[in-house]
């Protein structure tokens, strides 16, 4: 039975979202590891507590940072710490992950034969 959300040990590490939270905003595209982007993601449906357990759980059970936001809400939900509204935060995120994914397919030119594609280039 998963550990009911927001009740995971007290963390000791003072300030550990603010750091993160910085090297997010100043560190650029790789500051942070994919489980660090996890634990950051979750901070919102985990009001208190260390994250870092649970986003390094999830890595270790689906794989990787793809795999944790591809994943069904209920296997989600499996792991301790995780909620349904932990799960459906993550979900979220891949939901506009494939939002943007498409708009950017969409907002490029078709190239419809090879003609066009020598011209494009």
């Amino acid at each position: 039975m998963p550990q009911a959300e927001g009740k995971t040990a007290k963390h000791d590490g003072a300030g550990h979202r603010a750091r993160l939270r910085d090297r997010l905003l100043h560190g650029g595209a790789e500051a942070l590891a994919d489980y660090e982007v996890l634990e950051y993601l979750l901070f919102a449906a985990i009001r208190q507590g260390d994250t870092k357990p649970i986003a390094k759980r999830l890595i270790d059970r689906f794989g990787s940072l793809a795999g944790v936001l591809n994943a069904d809400p209920k296997a989600l939900q499996e792991i301790k710490g995780m909620g349904e509204t932990s799960a459906a935060a993550l979900k979220s995120v891949a939901l506009a992950a494939r939002r943007m994914a498409r708009n950017e397919v969409q907002q490029k030119p078709v190239l419809g034969s090879w003609q066009a594609l020598l011209d494009y280039l």
